[in-house]
């Protein structure tokens, strides 16, 4: 039976997000951190044996401040990132148990994962070493050099929106960083794609959105309130109002 270790990117800077008092993985979203929504549905699954938040050196005393009985009730490891998304993963994935088959990379500021996309992803990677959901690109896109003026419109007809959480073989992982060099991969897949490695998709959702703007959170809003609530068999966090370490 394969074994998961999930690795939450929470490492970056969160600089379109423009909120004074919260980077985007830690804003309230219905009352409750946005990195707690995936980290409880993960934690739920028997075939997760770890999960790991990745979070700024620059974070981590307020963090452990207002989340210490979260991480601790839930056993979720913290590790510190590094400069870049590649730096930041690295460093979570030599802290990957030695016993799992797999490791999940995830986005933290995505809070409307749902079980059935999980089951989807983790599914597909029992036969492939590397997968990916993602959905069709279906707006029209325009290309422009200077963003002030249209150069030409993009062919979209086989175009896909990438998303997490992505699944990797965990020695396919490792080889990959280790043989990434100067790159600097905006998502995981793109790094296996560069070394040549083959990578499964499965149907993303349209509803699994990156928190990137205060504007989202609204968007999310909507989506949460649209899927099937989970149902836990315990408490999953000490507290449901984090609004009081405002």
């Amino acid at each position: 039976m394969p074994k998961f270790s999930v690795i939450l990117a929470a490492a970056g800077k969160s600089s379109r997000f423009r909120d004074p008092n919260y980077k985007k993985p830690f804003a309230l979203l219905n009352r409750k951190a946005v990195w707690l929504y995936s980290a409880e549905l993960f934690l739920k699954r028997n075939d997760v044996k770890q999960v790991i938040i990745v979070i700024s050196p620059e974070d981590k005393d307020e963090f452990l401040g207002k989340y210490g009985p979260n991480l601790a009730v839930l056993g979720v490891e913290v590790v510190l990132g590094g400069a870049e998304r590649s730096d930041s993963v690295q460093n979570a994935l030599a802290k990957v148990d030695s016993d799992s088959t797999h490791v999940v990379i995830h986005d933290a500021a995505r809070p409307c994962l749902n079980a059935d996309l999980i089951e989807s992803v983790f599914q597909s990677s029992k036969t492939n070493p590397a997968v990916i959901p993602a959905v069709p690109v279906t707006s029209t896109l325009k290309l422009s050099k200077n963003g002030s003026a249209v150069d030409k419109t993009v062919d979209r007809s086989h175009l896909y929106e990438a998303q997490t959480p992505q699944v990797f073989e965990r020695e396919l992982l490792i080889s990959m960083f280790a043989n990434r060099g100067e790159l600097k991969p905006t998502d995981e897949s793109q790094l296996a794609e560069e070394l040549g490695y083959p990578i499964a998709i499965v149907k993303g959702s349209v509803f699994n959105i990156k928190i990137t703007s205060k504007q989202d959170l609204a968007f999310a809003r909507a989506c949460l309130e649209s899927q099937p609530k989970p149902k836990f068999d315990a408490p999953i966090h000490p507290f449901a109002d984090d609004n009081l370490f405002r």
